[in-house]
C-alpha cells in the first residue's frame, strides 16, 4: 500500500493541473476600458458603503433635454473610493476617480420623456460596495397645444361596430373591432359605410387596433397576447405575431409597427418578425399620459386617443412628449347617443387627400374633420 501512494498522488496532482489549466484557458481577450464593459473585473462585495448620493432627491422632475446634475458624498472620508460609476437609463455616463464626487449629465441622455433610473456603484480595492439607485421623471418641455375641431363631411357608420382600429386606404377604411363573440376585420365603404368584406375572429378573442403595412394588415388582440397578419387583397391569415404585454391601439411608422398597451407606453416592433426594437414613455409638461388607445401616424406625429375621454393626443414619437390635445367634445350629438354608444376611438388619415377621420365604438357616425388652433 505504501509503494501506491506516490502514484495517487502524482495522478491527482495531474488531474488538478488539467483541471486549472482548462477552466483558464476558457476565455481569452484584451483588457478594455471599464466604462465600455460597464464594471471592473472584480467586484467581490464590500462590507461597507463607500459613497451616497446627496442630489437629485428620488423622484425628481426634470424638462427634456436638461441637464441632471448628480452631487455624491463620501461616506467615510478615511476610505476613498478608487473609482465610482454612474449609470443614467441603464448607460454607463461617467467614471469618476477623485474629488468633486459630482458630474452634470448631458442633455443628450435626457432626451425622451419617462421615469429614468441613476445608479451609482462606487470600488476600492477591487471591491464594490451596493448600486445606490434613485429615480427620476422627465416631463415633456413645452405646454401643450389645445387644438379644437371643425367637421368638414359626416358618413354613415355601422352603429353595432365596436371600433378598436380604423385605417384609410384607397378609397375604403379598414376597420378592426372588439368585444368577444363579435370581434372582426372589416372593408368598408367610406361614403356609404356598407361593409364590403368581413373577417370574424374566433370567439374567445376580444379584437383591438389594426395598422396597414404593404399588401398586410396587423390586428392585435387586447388580452390574448398574440395578434394577426391578413393579406389584404384576401383577408386570407399569413401569420401570428405574439407580444408581452396587453395590445390596444396599433399604426405604422415607416419601417416600424407601433403598439400601445393601454399605459402611458408605445412599443415600435419591426414588422417581419415582430420583434421589439425600442419603447417610449409618453408625458406632457406635468404628468404621464396613460390609457393610449387607438393609434395613427400623422405627419411625422403618434396621434392616440385616450380611452374614456374625448382627446387625441398628438405625441412626438422621437421624444415621447405631448405636443398638442386635440378636444372632441360633442362632435356626436346627444341626440344620436344611445345606452350603447360607447367612447371616441378611431382615427385614420388619407395621406393623399390630407383627411383626417374620426369616430366611435358603436357610433352610427364617422367625421371628417379639420384641426383648429
Amino acid at each position: 500500500m505504501k509503494a501506491e501512494y506516490p502514484k495517487f498522488f502524482i495522478f491527482l496532482f495531474t488531474a488538478l493541473l488539467i483541471t486549472w489549466t482548462i477552466s483558464c484557458s476558457g476565455r481569452t481577450g484584451k483588457k478594455t476600458d471599464p466604462i465600455v464593459n460597464h464594471t471592473p473585473a472584480v467586484v467581490a462585495e464590500a462590507s461597507v458603503k463607500l459613497i451616497k448620493i446627496i442630489s437629485p432627491d428620488e423622484n425628481t422632475g426634470f424638462k427634456l433635454k436638461e441637464p441632471v446634475k448628480v452631487v455624491l458624498a463620501l461616506t467615510d472620508k478615511d476610505k476613498q473610493p478608487d473609482s465610482v460609476f454612474i449609470y443614467f437609463d441603464s448607460k454607463a455616463v461617467k467614471v469618476i476617480r477623485s474629488e468633486p464626487w459630482e458630474y452634470s449629465i448631458a442633455p443628450v441622455y435626457t432626451n425622451t420623456t419617462g421615469r429614468k433610473s441613476l445608479k451609482v456603484v462606487a470600488y476600492r480595492e477591487g471591491k464594490s460596495q451596493n448600486p445606490i439607485t434613485r429615480f427620476m421623471v422627465i416631463y415633456s418641455d413645452i405646454v401643450p397645444k389645445r387644438n379644437g375641431y371643425k367637421v368638414i363631411n359626416t358618413y354613415p357608420h355601422d352603429r353595432e361596430a365596436f371600433t378598436q382600429g380604423l385605417v384609410y386606404d384607397k378609397g375604403v377604411l379598414y376597420e378592426g373591432t372588439g368585444q368577444k363573440s363579435g370581434s372582426s376585420l372589416r372593408e368598408a365603404e367610406l361614403t356609404t359605410g356598407k361593409v364590403i368584406r368581413q373577417h370574424n375572429l374566433d370567439a374567445t378573442l376580444f379584437g383591438e387596433g389594426i395598422a396597414l403595412y404593404g399588401d398586410r394588415i396587423y390586428q392585435v388582440t387586447w388580452e390574448n397576447k398574440v395578434g394577426f397578419v391578413y393579406d389584404k387583397a384576401t383577408f386570407n391569415t399569413i401569420n401570428k405575431v405574439y407580444y408581452p404585454t396587453q395590445g390596444w391601439g396599433l399604426t405604422t411608422l415607416n419601417d416600424k409597427i407601433v403598439m400601445s398597451d393601454g399605459t402611458n407606453v408605445l412599443y415600435f416592433y419591426e414588422p417581419e418578425m415582430f420583434t421589439a426594437l425600442s419603447e417610449i414613455e409618453v408625458y406632457d409638461n406635468e404628468k404621464k399620459v396613460d390609457s393610449l388607445n387607438e393609434l395613427e401616424y400623422i405627419n411625422g406625429e403618434i396621434w392616440a386617443n385616450i380611452w374614456m375621454t374625448d382627446l387625441i393626443a398628438r405625441i412626438d414619437p422621437l421624444s415621447g412628449k405631448v405636443l398638442a390635445y386635440i378636444d372632441l367634445k360633442g362632435i356626436l350629438p346627444e341626440s344620436e347617443r344611445t345606452i350603447d354608444t360607447d367612447v371616441l376611438n378611431g382615427i385614420a388619415y388619407d395621406q393623399s387627400g390630407k383627411r383626417i377621420f374620426v369616430t366611435g365604438k358603436k357610433w352610427p357616425r364617422l367625421y371628417e374633420i379639420r384641426i383648429t388652433e
